[in-house]
């Protein structure tokens, strides 16, 4: 297989085997509509196979950041269809990440009276409010077993949300420490219920919310992002056999739905555990090798021709390069990313960084 050969996502078709990882931006104002620089941001980027927005809310109480986009308002939709018809335009397939931060929040950003988790333990550590002032994560609510649906549905809401607003599919945020992943470590999950205590419980609320939501808008729409053993924002994975009996549980529940794609965040992609997870998903893989390093072209290449995926997550080079398949097809050189503005502002290291001339 070649990176740059067309594949399929779902039932769509893509042009090669680059995805754009989904990046917090936090270019939304305060009422979390993406304005016309988010849709132009996506855009630029259409030459990549699979675009995955960064995080959206499907609720107030699950807004992570101040400047996150939500999916939760008319307005905040209407935002979205802009999105979604400007990467159209330009020939692109877009996903929308729908993600509750779960307790990775304050109830100062949400605006709400409480943060929500699988358990009433806060992460160690500061956020940082929308005027720049860093205060303590609070302790989250541990969600009631009855409170449950309310939070599957509100996932199921913004999926079909996003549809209607014309996106290809959703991918659910199961990674980086926000609630999903939350439900499947034990170090943020110490349920007694039958949502906790073992591989198979903690595994159980995050299936639960794909069939949801696959119910509602058919499984070639709905993607899921995982990362196994990514210890961060206290969710800590480090016990190699539990990790492993509880993302096999996860995957075993979620194969027989069909999904779209499954993408692993993982630093080792041609490690046991996450062949493993791939052979059991039997689907549509996506690898993204981790915050620790930059994806390069050659090991995206080396990956795909390897038959280690189906299509490798970009991340940084994409932001800074957003003709970046079209540099890679050419072994063109690079824009270098502008880390100081990646989160937040405006246009300056979001829609500015120059295209190949010529």
């Amino acid at each position: 297989m070649s990176l740059f050969a067309p594949t399929t996502v779902g039932e769509i078709g893509v042009r090669n085997r680059v995805s754009l990882a989904p990046m917090t931006r936090l270019r939304a104002g305060a009422d979390g509509v993406p304005g016309p620089i988010v849709a132009k941001y996506y855009a630029q980027r259409a030459g990549i196979g699979l675009l995955v927005t960064e995080g959206v809310f499907p609720s107030d109480e699950s807004r992570a950041y101040p400047g996150q986009p939500g999916i939760v308002t008319d307005p905040q939709a209407a935002g979205w269809a802009k999105v979604a018809d400007a990467v159209h335009a330009e020939g692109g397939t877009v996903f929308m990440q729908l993600m509750n931060g779960g307790r990775v929040t304050h109830p100062e950003i949400t605006g709400t009276d409480r943060i929500v988790a699988p358990s009433a333990i806060a992460i160690e550590g500061d956020t940082r409010l929308a005027d720049g002032t860093k205060v303590a994560y609070a302790v989250p609510h541990a969600l009631e077993t009855a409170e449950l649906a309310t939070v599957r549905d509100e996932f199921v809401a913004a999926a079909r949300k996003a549809v209607d607003a014309g996106f290809d599919g959703v991918e659910l945020h199961g990674a980086n420490g926000y609630l999903l992943h939350e439900f499947l470590s034990p170090a943020s999950n110490q349920r007694t219920d039958e949502y906790g205590g073992s591989p198979e419980a903690r595994a159980r609320f995050v299936i639960e919310v794909a069939q949801a939501v696959v119910a509602e808008v058919g499984a070639t729409r709905v993607g899921i992002r995982i990362s196994p053993a990514h210890n961060i924002q206290d969710v800590w994975e480090t016990d190699d056999a539990e990790t492993r009996a509880t993302y096999e549980a996860l995957v075993s529940g979620l194969a027989p739905l069909g999904l779209a794609y499954l993408s692993v965040l993982h630093a080792d992609p041609a490690g046991d555990l996450i062949q493993d997870l791939r052979r059991t998903f039997d689907g549509t893989f996506i690898i993204n090798s981790g915050f620790s390093s930059v994806t390069t072209r050659d090991e995206a290449v080396s990956v795909v021709e390897k038959d280690l995926a189906d299509l490798v997550a970009v991340g940084r080079p994409a932001i800074a390069n957003p003709d970046l398949v079209t540099r890679w097809e050419k072994g063109a050189d690079e824009n270098e990313v502008d880390q100081a503005s990646v989160y937040g502002g405006d246009e300056r290291g979001y829609t500015d960084y120059p295209f190949l001339q010529g």
